[in-house]
């Protein structure tokens, strides 16, 4: 049996304010492509289909023909939920998805009840286990002490193994986690913001592949336990990560190969530093100009007018850093004390350094200021 293992799609996310739906379909396509050139017989998605637990209509729109497409090129799907989706909105009519082979799996006591399909070697069960927060499962085995996401975890892989184990055949397991050894992206949060903690890799022992998904660049943890990625770059710290899915094949009882697909990539993602006049117009950015772009400015005074300048030239222009080549550093001292005994010029001169990383005033900029002071205490003399 032949498995297309993807993950994360995360339809409705932005891309530093820009729509990436137009994008995303272009991905999924291309996806579709792979399905019928290669002969898939089912496709995978491990969570996090949605962005949101409330999706716009248009992002249904973007899954419903990206499953019919799926479907029409003769692949069956399993779809499970993860953590930024809500459960019952993408569960809804599962059912009847269900009797056209496309299987939504978002209910907990889903997990140890598998999707069974069959080749000429027999049956594979597929088991979908969807995001699990232990609060809002751990009421369902009260003789059970499910903490932690790997708590749970831990307890229905028990419950998998033990249903595999009676049923014989191949089996397969897709998960939505942090397992242990994966390295992840700034687009993560929910990783340090208390959602998802990490989940050992022996928790996935006994099937032949276990599909993982919530960590938005490939990883292979071990031969049979993997992470497809997102199939869309959403984040720069994303940008060396290539973008695809793996293509798995089941042998006549266990797993045969696992091959990387590559899917394309709309947009480039591309970083580049320097001074805004040397980004602006050197020609070594010439091949740059229709890549996302992120720049750091390196200019000892950060140029006002910084990011229309770099749209001008780099239209995808999405995010903007300044970070100078020199820094002025002021030690510990109080301001109080960096300023006792000194004269209001000397006091405005340092203030000018400061703000401008280490660059007092010019001399005319420094006759000014005399001059203002100057006329200022003239004032206060006549009163």
């Amino acid at each position: 049996m032949r498995i297309l293992h993807t993950s994360d799609w995360h339809i409705g996310r932005t891309f530093h304010g820009h729509s990436t739906v137009g994008a995303l379909e272009t991905v999924l396509a291309a996806l579709v492509d792979v399905v019928r050139e290669r002969s898939v017989d089912l496709v995978i998605v491990a969570g996090d289909v949605f962005d949101s637990t409330m999706p716009a209509a248009e992002h249904y729109g973007v899954l419903g023909r990206t499953l019919s497409s799926l479907r029409d090129a003769g692949a069956a799907v399993v779809v499970t939920s993860g953590n930024h989706d809500s459960a019952a909105r993408l569960g809804y009519q599962s059912d009847f998805a269900q009797l056209a082979g496309i299987h939504v799996i978002t209910r907990p006591e889903q997990h140890d009840a598998p999707v069974t399909l069959s080749d000429e070697h027999g049956p594979v069960h597929v088991y979908g286990i969807p995001y699990l927060e232990p609060s809002l499962v751990r009421h369902l085995y009260p003789d059970v002490p499910l903490r932690r996401h790997s708590d749970v975890l831990g307890f229905v892989m028990g419950r998998i193994r033990e249903d595999s184990l009676q049923r014989g055949g191949r089996s397969v397991v897709v998960s939505h986690c942090f397992a242990t050894g994966a390295a992840g992206s700034d687009v993560e949060r929910d990783i340090t913001a208390g959602g998802l903690d990490y989940v050992p890799l022996t928790t996935f022992d006994g099937p032949d592949y276990v599909a993982l998904g919530h960590i938005h660049g490939r990883a292979t943890l071990s031969e049979r336990v993997r992470y497809s990625g997102a199939p869309l770059h959403y984040s720069f710290s994303e940008a060396d990560k290539p973008r695809g899915a793996w293509l798995v094949d089941l042998g006549a009882t266990r797993l045969d190969s696992v091959e990387w697909v590559r899917l394309p990539v709309p947009r480039p993602l591309s970083r580049i530093t320097g001074t805004l006049d040397d980004l602006v117009t050197s020609s070594a950015y010439d091949g740059l100009t229709e890549h996302w772009v992120a720049a750091t400015l390196t200019d000892d005074v950060r140029p006002l007018d910084a990011m229309p300048r770099l749209q001008k030239r780099f239209p995808w222009c999405a995010q903007l850093e300044h970070r100078p080549s020199i820094v002025h550093a002021d030690g510990h001292a109080t301001y109080a004390t960096r300023i006792e005994e000194k004269s209001d010029v000397e006091i405005v001169a340092g203030f000018l350094e400061h703000v401008r990383n280490g660059r007092g005033p010019t001399t005319r900029e420094a006759g000014l200021v005399d001059e203002a002071f100057s006329a200022l205490r003239s004032r206060e003399a006549g009163r």
